[in-house]
C-alpha cells in the first residue's frame, strides 16, 4: 500500500511516517497543500492522510481535487477540531474517513488499512498461492506450514506478488507499491529483495521471472 501523509506539524508528520513504514507501507510525506497536489499529479496513492488546516492550499481544496480526479485514492482527514459539525463538514467535502487529533496510532493504522482495502479490488485478509499463506493482519507468512521470517520489504514484495493472482508484476510496479518516492528508479534493490525472498521461501522455487517484464507466482 502506498500512502501520502500531508501534515504541516513536522514532528507529527515524521512520527506518522516512520510508524507506517515500520508496518511495511510505502510512505511519502509533504507539509503543505500545494506540495500534496504536486505529488498527487505524479504518483498513484491508495490513501492520503490529510491534515485539514494546511498552509498554501487548504486541506479542503486538496480533498476536492482528489475527488474530482476520479482516482480510487481514499482520503483520511485529520483535524484538531473534533465537533460533530466539523466531522460532517469534512465528510461532506468527499473525505472517506475523519480522525480528530489527538489520536492513537493503532487506530490511525487500522483506518488506513481499511481505506486501502477499499482503494483496491477486494482481496481476502489471508492470501494463499503455491503453498504460501500470507496473513496481512498478523504480518505472518507460512509455506507448507513452515513459518517464514521476512523483513518488511520482503513481506511487502511478497504481498504484491500474491495480490496479483498469478499475473506478472513489473519491476516498476514493485518499486511503486513497496517503496516510496525517494527510491532510485535505476536501483537493483527490488531484484535483491526478490532474490533473498526466493532463498527464504526455499525449494522448489515459486517466484518466477518473466523475462523483460517482472515476476509472478503461478
Amino acid at each position: 500500500m502506498r500512502v501520502l501523509v500531508v501534515e504541516d506539524e513536522k514532528l507529527l508528520a515524521h512520527t506518522i511516517t516512520e510508524g507506517l513504514r515500520q508496518e511495511s507501507l510505502a510512505v511519502d510525506v509533504v507539509h503543505d497543500g500545494q506540495a500534496a497536489l504536486d505529488r498527487l499529479n505524479v504518483n498513484a496513492y491508495d490513501v492520503v492522510v490529510l491534515d485539514r488546516d494546511l498552509p498554501v492550499v487548504h486541506g479542503d481544496e486538496v480533498c476536492r481535487r482528489v475527488l474530482e480526479s476520479g482516482r480510487d485514492t481514499r482520503v483520511l482527514m485529520l483535524t484538531a477540531a473534533g465537533t460533530v459539525d466539523d466531522r460532517v463538514a469534512g465528510l461532506s467535502l468527499g473525505a472517506d474517513d475523519y480522525l480528530p487529533k489527538p489520536f492513537a496510532f493503532t487506530e490511525l493504522l487500522a483506518r488506513i488499512r481499511a481505506l486501502g482495502r477499499r482503494a483496491r479490488p477486494a482481496s481476502p485478509p489471508v492470501l494463499k498461492r503455491a503453498g504460501i499463506s500470507l496473513d496481512t493482519g498478523r504480518r505472518e507468512v507460512f509455506r507448507d506450514g513452515r513459518y517464514i521470517s521476512l523483513s518488511r520489504k520482503e513481506f511487502a514484495v511478497l504481498e504484491e506478488l500474491l495480490r496479483a493472482g498469478g499475473d506478472v508484476v513489473t519491476m516498476e510496479e514493485l518499486l511503486e507499491r513497496a517503496w516510496d518516492e525517494n527510491i532510485d528508479p535505476f536501483t537493483n534493490v527490488a531484484r535483491v529483495t526478490v532474490m533473498t525472498l526466493r532463498r527464504k521461501l526455499g525449494e522448489p522455487p515459486v517466484i518466477l521471472t518473466a523475462p523483460g517484464s517482472g515476476y509472478q507466482i503461478k
